[in-house]
């Protein structure tokens, strides 16, 4: 089969078009027909070299977000069956392989049933920052009908994803963006008051909005540089998730607003088998609420397909994206 594989790490350009086996079908797996898969910050980090430990073994195929036809299925799978439309984060990490190549084996645990009301693309725009959002708003900050949140990046992927189910959940949404277009999809997204945080300062909008007090819940998507602006805007005893954290960081700002800070890496079930389940069972909640049209995928205008992975990447890194970017199979 065709793959878009790399043998080092470096620049958009390492990838390469190569013919490699199909996967074998194994117990608890299926084999999937790659439609479809998105560009996810970690994919990024992987290919240059940053989570060098992340990686699958050289020749390695990259990214996680697929969506796709189930061919094959493996002794002990029951969910599925050849001809089944699915999606999931599926792999594209050490110890599984990626979805850059015309067939996938996936963990089945891992994988559900794509929503009927999505195409492929805009399906495979969705795993990875719908189930981060669900952890980060549900399982981490709890957020219930009637609360206060804000949530940092509206338009990025895991930000646009949680405005949406936040206000699914009956919460308030505040919401920040860095330009009036964005603010727009912002407001399109379902944000109750969005904040241009180039224009408006943290202490302000947090007097404006909070009487000074601050925000109850965070769930800051955006960098790690971004993590001060989230603990000055929190409340005493208030509660932020962060999905980009530094290896070094100064705890007392924590300390002195006894704050509670929780953090999201989801790649973690796959890399150990035993959680496999947490974010196949976060997905089977998400894809009713996408069948109700209460979630839908911020997609960037410009499309791309597996031959142009090179350019996604380049694309991507240069910060011309407004939401997902998705990656559709010609071959």
């Amino acid at each position: 089969m065709k793959a878009q594989v790399i043998r080092s790490f470096g620049e958009p350009s390492v990838f390469q078009l190569e013919d490699i086996p199909v996967p074998e079908v194994k117990p608890m797996y299926v084999l999937i027909q790659v439609k479809a898969t998105s560009l996810n910050p970690i994919d990024t980090k992987i290919r240059s070299g940053v989570f060098s430990g992340l990686a699958p073994e050289f020749p390695a195929v990259l990214h996680g977000d697929v969506a796709g036809i189930v061919t094959e299925v493996g002794e002990g799978v029951t969910d599925f069956k050849p001809g089944d439309e699915v999606y999931g984060f599926a792999g594209g990490v050490k110890g599984s392989g990626g979805v850059l190549a015309e067939y996938m084996l996936a963990d089945a645990r891992l994988l559900t049933h794509k929503p009927k009301n999505l195409s492929f693309a805009e399906a495979a725009a969705l795993p990875v920052v719908s189930i981060t959002a669900w952890e980060a708003l549900f399982k981490r900050a709890k957020i219930q009908v009637g609360d206060e949140i804000l949530i940092h990046g509206a338009t990025g992927g895991v930000g646009h994803a949680a405005v949406q189910l936040a206000k699914w959940a009956g919460a308030k949404v505040y919401t920040t963006v860095s330009t009036p277009e964005k603010t727009q999809i912002a407001k399109e997204l379902g944000a109750d008051v969005v904040i241009n945080y180039k224009e408006t300062l943290v202490r302000d909008y947090v007097d404006m909005y909070t009487d000074g007090k601050g925000f109850k819940y965070i769930f800051d998507t955006v960098d790690r540089e971004n993590l001060e602006r989230s603990i000055e805007a929190a409340s005493l005893y208030g509660t932020i998730v962060s999905i980009a954290v530094s290896q070094n960081y100064n705890l007392s700002p924590f300390l002195l607003k006894s704050l509670n800070f929780h953090v999201v890496f989801i790649e973690l079930p796959i890399l150990h088998e035993e959680f496999r389940h947490i974010n196949g069972e976060i997905l089977k909640k998400v894809t009713p609420v996408i069948e109700e049209g209460k979630l839908r995928p911020l997609i960037d205008q410009r499309r791309f397909t597996f031959d142009e992975i090179s350019e996604a990447h380049e694309y991507y890194e240069a910060k011309k994206a407004v939401g997902k970017i998705v990656l559709v199979n010609n071959w």
